[in-house]
């Protein structure tokens, strides 16, 4: 059997986490200051969200150039084979840095959230 829990203590215990929490929030934003970045007129760096979006849409585009090469050498727009099968095979390991990089993070995450507390 389970002993009783004392909600005084996780009550407790709740109010550190989040003291800690604010207080590396406060360190994070700290860290956003000019003074700390390279002076006044330092260019912002890109966040995590905005450089994943540029890598997908990177991606996205390489693809269409594929897709495209390949739509005009079925058509006979063109006779050019070579172009087609490179822009095919970039489309291709394109795709793949993106899946290995999808697994890493994924894998990343999971081990993010297995941690002990």
């Amino acid at each position: 059997m389970l002993p009783p829990v004392d909600s005084g203590s996780i009550l407790k215990l709740r109010q550190q986490i989040l003291a800690r929490s604010d207080a590396l929030q406060g360190l994070g934003q700290g860290l956003g200051t000019p003074s700390l970045r390279g002076g006044i007129g330092a260019p912002e760096q890109p966040r995590f969200g905005t450089a994943l979006n540029e890598a997908l849409r990177s991606v996205s585009a390489i693809q269409d150039q594929a897709s495209a090469a390949t739509n005009a050498y079925e058509t006979g727009q063109t006779h050019d084979l070579a172009s087609v099968m490179i822009a095919r095979q970039k489309a291709a390991i394109a795709f793949e840095a993106t899946l290995q990089a999808r697994n890493r993070l994924v894998g990343a995450y999971k081990d993010v959230m297995n941690m002990p507390l």
